[in-house]
């Protein structure tokens, strides 16, 4: 195993999970706001779930996304 290029790619996922998932939570907030679902103010519970399956690999992350 080549760890830089280990390391590399997970780096270059996370970072894409990242972006995209940021994007995807901003348009979905947005919508939200737009159709009167949420005000604006609140913390919204978020679950992340990160599957490998060739590791047998499956951890869920808690957290909240608070909008004020």
């Amino acid at each position: 195993m080549d760890e830089e290029t280990f390391n590399l790619s997970i780096r270059k996922f996370l970072k894409m999970v990242g972006v995209k998932s940021q994007h995807e939570i901003e348009q979905a907030v947005a919508r939200a706001h737009a159709s009167g679902a949420i005000n604006g103010t609140e913390s919204l519970p978020a679950t992340m779930t990160l599957e490998v399956s060739g590791v047998q690999l499956k951890v869920k992350f808690d957290g909240d996304i608070s909008l004020q």
